[in-house]
Order: C-alpha cells, then structure tokens, then sequence
C-alpha cells in the first residue's frame, strides 16, 4: 500500500489468484452525492470490476457502491462506471502497456486517504490454471514450514 495511505475499506483478494499485479497506481475516483458516505461505511466490493481507458480517460466499470441508507433520491446507480484521476504522464504508460495482449488494469483496494477515497489500481496479467495451481502448492509449503517451525519452537 502506498506511504501514508489510511484506512482499507475493501480489497480484491481474487485478484492475486487472477493475476500477476507487474505495476501498481494510485488513483483518486470522481463520486457523486452520497458514494463517499457508503464508501466510508464499507460498503463496497470490487469483484468482478475492472478499468479501461477510453478517449484519454481511465473508467473504472462493475464497482459496486451500495446504496446510502438515508440518501433516498439522492442516491445513484450503484454499478455505475466511474472516471479515476491519474496524471496524463501515467495514462499514457498505461494505454501503452494495455495494448499489448495479456495486460488488464484490475483495482486491488479501496481506501481513504486523508479523507478522499482512492483506488489502487494494478497493471495485471493473467494467469494460467497451471499457474494458479503453482502459487497454491507454493502457499500450502509456505504453511507447512511454518507450522514446522512453530512445532519446533514450542519442544
């Protein structure tokens, strides 16, 4: 997580099962109404959204921002598509970088940070069955010494 960065409201931890995240960003989000207050409350979740750049601009599609429960008309579509704010330097690395195949930009967590809601955005790639088997294995064995290690220390 970036330096300085606040309190997680929600994270997409199928995301790391997906994808190899190769370059991480920054990004503020533009919200409507009462988005920041369900934001704040948590109520958010990531699965299944995705970025794209379109027209110079980076959208952030399938976010699902529940409902404010006292923002009666004011509330908005909660799946709606939302622009993220990224500097023009770093749009442009990311339209080249998506053009080549494989790449996705998946938002890993949202969070507050000094009072804004920002996403953290990762330059993905996908991942093979066989490679989601590997990480798995690799996991599993990572478990295994540890408990190991716990057994040991506790004789």
């Amino acid at each position: 997580m970036p330096k300085g960065a606040g309190k997680t409201v929600a994270q997409n931890k199928k995301a790391y099962h997906d994808y190899f995240v190769e370059e991480t960003f920054e990004t503020g989000i533009v919200l409507q109404g009462t988005e920041i207050k369900s934001i704040r409350a948590g109520r958010v979740n990531l699965k299944d959204s995705y970025a794209r750049v379109h027209n110079g601009e980076v959208f952030l599609y399938g976010m699902h921002v529940s409902p404010y429960e006292q923002g009666n008309r004011y509330n908005h579509d909660p799946l709606r598509e939302r622009k993220l704010l990224l500097h023009r330097r770093e749009i442009n690395q990311l339209i080249g970088e998506t053009k080549e195949t494989g790449y996705a930009l998946v938002p890993l967590k949202v969070y507050l940070k000094n009072g804004y809601a920002k996403v953290l955005l990762g330059l993905a790639r996908g991942k093979k069955k066989y490679d989601k088997r590997e990480d798995l294995k690799k996991k599993e064995a990572k478990r295994e010494i540890e408990r190991a290690f716990r057994e040991r220390q506790k004789m």
